[in-house]
This record gives C-alpha cells, sequence and structure tokens, in this order.
C-alpha cells in the first residue's frame, strides 16, 4: 500500500524530470514567447496519472509506465544501468518495486543495497540468511530484490534498517 506522501512525491520528481530532460530543451529550440506552456499545463496531470500507474495496483501498467518513462528520459543506446544513487530517488524507488531492474536479472550488491536502501553489508547478511537470492553468476537475483521490496511488512523496514 502507498500513501499519499509517496504518490505526491513520485508526481512532483516524474514532472520535474520530464520538465527538465524534454519540456525546457524544446522551450530552448522553439525560441522566444511561451511556445510549450500547454505541454507544462499537460505535465502536470500526466506526471499525476504516471505516478499513480507506478504505484497502483495493476502491476502490467505500472511495469509499462516505468518503460515508457525510462525510454523516453533515459534514451542511450545501451541498456539502462542507472548509478546506484539513482535508486534513491522516488521514481528509482518506484521502478525497483514493480519492475526490478529494467533487463538485468542480477545486479551487483552495492546496486541491490541501492535498491533496497540499505548497505552492501545489509545486502551480504541477507544473502547469507536466505532472504535475498545470490544469482549463480554472481550478485543478487533482482527478483528477489523485487520481492522482498513488496514485502508490505518488510518494504518500509527495509529502508530504515541497516541490513
Amino acid at each position: 500500500m502507498t500513501t499519499t506522501g509517496e504518490h505526491v512525491a513520485l508526481a512532483g520528481e516524474l514532472a520535474a524530470l520530464v520538465e527538465r530532460r524534454v519540456v525546457d530543451p524544446l522551450e530552448i529550440l522553439f525560441g522566444d514567447g511561451d511556445p510549450v506552456g500547454p505541454v507544462r499545463e499537460r505535465l502536470r496531470i500526466e506526471a499525476e496519472v504516471w505516478a499513480a500507474q507506478l504505484l497502483g495496483p495493476d502491476e502490467r501498467t505500472a511495469v509499462r509506465a516505468a518503460a515508457r518513462l525510462i525510454a523516453a528520459l533515459y534514451p542511450g543506446d545501451g541498456p539502462f544501468d542507472p548509478p546506484d544513487a539513482w535508486w534513491g530517488t522516488a521514481f528509482g524507488r518506484a521502478v525497483a518495486r514493480r519492475a526490478g531492474h529494467p533487463g538485468r536479472d542480477a545486479v551487483s550488491f552495492a546496486t541491490a543495497g541501492a535498491m533496497l536502501g540499505i548497505t552492501r553489508q545489509g545486502v551480504h547478511d541477507l544473502v547469507r540468511r536466505a532472504k535475498l537470492d545470490r544469482h549463480p553468476d554472481g550478485g543478487v537475483t533482482t527478483r528477489s530484490i523485487q520481492e522482498r521490496l513488496n514485502r508490505p511488512q518488510e518494504r518500509h523496514a527495509a529502508r530504515h534498517d541497516h541490513h
């Protein structure tokens, strides 16, 4: 269950991110006046919708929304591989819960820690106690991270304790 605060933080972050990465460059390209005013107005509405989709009960809708936003906001020729700090953002936390790490079956212990909001040592402890699954090729499975984040009784605890 998500809170109103989580929704507000995510919607605000998404609006700011889209404005910075998409709308501001359009304004620079289009020049004088307010050529993107209507886009800014629509963005505020869409950010609320995207936040509701990412945090809502429909997993397929959430994963599709995450994929669309990542594709639009982080285009590139290679796979999406954000820095560990990204997972601490409202958008990063929502993606981790709903989609795991897009395109990766396993991540390093450091990235797992970032996704869970704990230290790398905390991840080692969870793997040792069989609370997270080690991937055969090394690291931690993204599925086990996602499952841990989606356990209602542990999701908030994982953000506050150090393992």
